[in-house]
């Protein structure tokens, strides 16, 4: 279904497995969770999986952001599953879940200091070593700015992965969820990540929370709402800037809508790439003349 370039998917998630599975004709790709797969059935699972869509693989719990060292059986079991379904691409946060053996229950974003890019590298070292390849880094959203930091997120972000030599996962719900939580412009917060290192495009939804007793409303993301017009105009911008190929996944985790609802947004999400990628064509066309 895609134009030869650019991609767009649904992340796979087991209570929308079926409804999928009918429509896999109308999207390019679709996302695994890697935890959902990790047990002794897994790879075999994923093969299946594999034989009928494009799939790309998603950790969410390897911790890659902290001083603590990445679990060295999370990353086996992931090598293990990345080699079964033959997949060369997969991704992971920026971000810490544990510390001294506690499980925190989420994804937190860690101090942006040279002391948790070091960190990082270092994990990203031992995943490079085990799985084969290093994870595209995705970022993430914070209700709060990470305390005792020293340099600001895309500062952070673009160290890690020009020390790394990895590709970027461009949350944009989460880049504009953060951006607009600390007062800062969306778009020009998207420039200035490396771009050229973006390979792949999470779009989500997300809700306003607070805003009573004279409290600021904040916006979470929480995977449960339909992507907002302000996050696809930030992928149509995206798409005009760079030059190479994306693969885009649409995120949902919850308060599922009808699958022509999902699909629907697959297909604006289409649309907005081309919308991009239009205007890119047009300015060469300006200057060719």
């Amino acid at each position: 279904m895609g134009d030869g370039m650019d991609r767009v998917g649904v992340g796979w998630r087991p209570e929308i497995a079926a409804l999928l599975a009918r429509r896999f004709d109308e999207i390019d790709l679709v996302e695994v969770i890697a935890e959902y797969f990790m047990d002794r059935r897994g790879p075999a699972a994923l093969r299946t999986l594999a034989s009928e869509v494009p799939i790309m693989l998603h950790g969410v719990s390897l911790g890659l952001a902290s001083a603590y060292p990445v679990d060295e059986r999370r990353l086996s079991r992931l090598a293990r599953l990345a080699e079964a379904a033959r997949l060369p691409v997969w991704s992971e946060h920026l971000a810490f879940v544990r510390a001294g053996g506690r499980e925190i229950g989420h994804l937190a974003a860690p101090p942006r200091t040279e002391a948790t890019i070091e960190g990082a590298l270092r994990n990203l070292a031992r995943a490079r070593a085990v799985v084969g390849t290093a994870p595209a880094l995705e970022n993430i959203a914070t209700l709060i700015e990470p305390p005792a930091s020293t340099m600001d997120e895309c500062k952070w972000i673009g160290a890690i992965a020009a020390c790394a030599d990895a590709a970027l996962l461009l949350d944009l719900h989460n880049l504009y969820a953060n951006a607009v939580n600390f007062g800062a412009d969306p778009h020009a917060m998207m420039h200035a990540l490396p771009l050229d290192r973006v390979r792949i495009v999470h779009l989500s939804g997300g809700v306003w929370i607070g805003g009573r007793d004279g409290e600021r409303q904040r916006l979470l993301d929480d995977h449960l709402h339909d992507v907002p017009p302000a996050v696809y105009d930030l992928l149509e911008a995206l798409a005009a800037h760079v030059t190479h190929p994306l693969d885009v996944i649409i995120e949902r985790d919850g308060r599922y809508p009808p699958i022509e609802a999902l699909l629907a947004q697959v297909r604006a999400a289409r649309a907005a790439l081309a919308r991009g990628r239009a205007r890119t064509a047009m300015a060469v066309e300006r200057l060719a003349a």
